[in-house]
């Protein structure tokens, strides 16, 4: 890995760096890295909330609460976070004072991924889980990969490690670096291998259609050189398309026509899924994960793949993939009370929700599945996938949905809102029981009566939800006790 200043401007342990929007998971592992290799780190934001204020404290980054100009007084570079405009004080204040100014992407490219061997997983769905199977697969196999992951990967203390090994492994995000640079944050990533788990429309707030998300996944193959392992998930054409316009050769995983590596055999006993891996139909390998449904399946396939294009052993993976424990808000058990269990997921794009709700029926089988949904992110807010939530939710028997979330930063009109009620009757006439109920407390409520034991209650969001499992909890905890309670509404 370089040790060399950022961009040359001179000693990293002399100098700091001022990270606007800090309280982000990105940002906030993104200050841990920089603490790692000796950068003397500041940030500021509006409001930091665990997990991330926990990490900044145990690292003793300092944290500056509010936007303002002196923030940056003692700074050499700012980086500045893709939820920044051009307006903040503090962007202002770093142009106007001539700092140099990074996105986050474009920092983590240049000191932690230029030197080694980057590997992107990128798609529409997955990218989180495969990005911290595949590091914990090198971990155990004495790797020691460095890592930057958008999420809480259960077997590590945190989501980020500039680690000891030549491997580093990236989450490729699509989404745009900050207000002075639109392109994809994986632009920036150097990849040396890429996992592509799947191609399909979303971020409806940046791009203009699926062609406009095809091109930005276009221009990341071509950064691959033509021997690099490029490994695709075939049950998406979008993918097929990209990676086949690319220098490197793809390697097709999945149930798709084209792929030469299959997983086969699939069965899920309530604890382990279990299944083969075969190339071009012949047995490779017995696997057992921890995770359960196809979606994770699939990423585990794609995982196999590449770790054995970079050399591990086939008995070094599976170790790996059956020790694997997940990551947080990915089909998550969160806690059972009087025979109800309660599990959190981050997904949000009719794909990801279908594909959370198989898991957890497949896993539970035999038990109701009660199948809970805020629209929140900037696609599943609008109207773009009406009729496409109306497919994912009819695999689960009930489903309640809370209403659309509002974003003051960006109001959408009605036209173009999602109708949860148009979405209820459309259910309805598939034999689903749906319902909107108007806030995470009026769901709890609602379910602290209607839930009955053996019930699984799986809770998609890919925000707070207004801390909805817990209130589930707390609420099922206190109808256990036979009592009344008043729950906190975390929305406050």
């Amino acid at each position: 890995m370089s040790t060399q200043g950022h961009g040359g401007d001179g000693d990293r342990a002399t100098r700091r760096v001022h990270l606007v929007a800090v309280g982000g998971v990105g940002m906030s592992a993104l200050a841990g890295l920089l603490k790692a290799v000796g950068y003397q780190v500041s940030g500021s934001d509006e409001a930091v909330y665990p997990p991330a204020s926990t990490l900044l404290d145990a690292l003793g980054i300092d944290i500056r609460h509010g936007y303002r100009a002196e923030n940056l007084d003692d700074a050499g570079l700012v980086v500045i976070g893709n939820a920044i405009t051009r307006t903040n004080p503090e962007a202002v204040a770093a142009v106007e004072r001539g700092l140099p100014m990074r996105s986050l992407p474009e920092m983590l490219g240049e000191v932690f991924l230029a030197d080694r061997v980057s590997i992107v997983v990128a798609g529409t769905h997955g990218k989180t889980t495969t990005s911290a199977m595949l590091a914990w697969v090198l971990q155990d196999a004495g790797r020691s990969p460095g890592f930057f992951i958008g999420g809480a990967p259960i077997d590590f203390a945190a989501n980020f490690a500039v680690g000891e090994g030549e491997y580093f492994v990236v989450e490729g995000d699509e989404y745009d670096c900050a207000f002075f640079d639109k392109r994809p944050k994986f632009l920036h990533y150097c990849p040396k291998a890429v996992i592509l788990t799947a191609i399909e429309f979303d971020h409806a707030d940046i791009y203009r259609d699926l062609d406009h998300v095809k091109d930005a996944f276009r221009q990341l193959v071509q950064l691959l050189p033509p021997d690099a392992p490029l490994i695709v998930a075939s049950e998406f054409p979008h993918a097929i398309e990209v990676a086949r316009g690319g220098p490197a050769l793809p390697v097709f995983v999945g149930d798709g026509p084209e792929s030469t590596w299959r997983a086969t055999n699939l069965c899920d006993d309530g604890e382990w899924t279990s299944f083969v891996i075969e190339e071009v139909g012949s047995p490779v390998a017995s696997v057992r994960l921890r995770v359960p449904g196809t979606i994770n399946v699939r990423n585990a396939l794609g995982v196999f793949v590449v770790a054995r294009r970079l050399g591990l052993s086939a008995d070094e993976i599976v170790r790996g993939l059956e020790s694997f424990r997940g990551v947080r808000r990915r089909q998550e058990k969160v806690g059972e009370v009087s025979g109800v269990t309660v599990i959190d997921d981050f997904a949000h794009h009719p794909t990801a929700v279908a594909g959370a709700i198989a898991a957890v029926r497949a896993r539970n089988a035999g038990r109701r599945l009660v199948a809970v949904f805020e629209p929140r992110s900037n696609t599943s807010r609008r109207r773009v996938f009406q009729r496409e939530f109306t497919d994912a939710f009819a695999g689960a028997p009930v489903v309640i949905l809370s209403a659309v979330y509002e974003k003051p930063n960006d109001p959408l009109p009605q036209s173009e809102r999602l109708s949860t009620d148009e979405l209820v009757r459309d259910l309805t006439r598939r034999g689903v029981d749906a319902r909107v109920l108007p806030s995470p407390q009026a769901i709890a409520e609602h379910l602290a009566v209607e839930a009955h034991a053996g019930d699984v209650i799986l809770v998609m969001s890919n925000g707070a939800f207004g801390g909805l499992p817990g209130l589930l909890l707390q609420k099922l905890a206190h109808r256990e006790a036979g009592r009344p309670a008043e729950v906190e509404d975390e929305t406050r």
